[in-house]
C-alpha cells in the first residue's frame, strides 16, 4: 500500500503530537521528582524543629514560678 500525502500528512503529525507529548511527560516527571525531595526535606526540617519545640516546652515546665505579667497588662 502506498502512502498518500494525505496519510503522510496524518502521521507526521501524530509523531509530532507523541513528540510533544512525550517531552512534556518527561518535564512533569523531573517536576514532579523535585517536588517529592523538597517534600521529604521539609517533613524531616518539620519534625526536627516539633523535636526541638517539645524538647523547650519540657525544660520551660521545669516546676519554677510562673513569670508575672508585664508592668503594661
Amino acid at each position: 500500500m502506498t502512502e498518500t500525502p494525505l496519510r503522510k500528512n496524518r502521521l507526521d503529525t501524530l509523531e509530532s503530537t507523541v513528540a510533544h507529548q512525550d517531552q512534556t511527560i518527561e518535564e512533569l516527571s523531573d517536576v514532579v521528582a523535585r517536588q517529592a525531595a523538597e517534600i521529604s526535606d521539609l517533613t524531616e526540617k518539620l519534625n526536627s524543629l516539633r523535636e526541638r519545640l517539645s524538647e523547650l516546652e519540657e525544660s520551660d515546665g521545669d516546676g519554677g514560678p510562673d513569670e508575672p505579667p508585664p508592668p503594661h497588662y
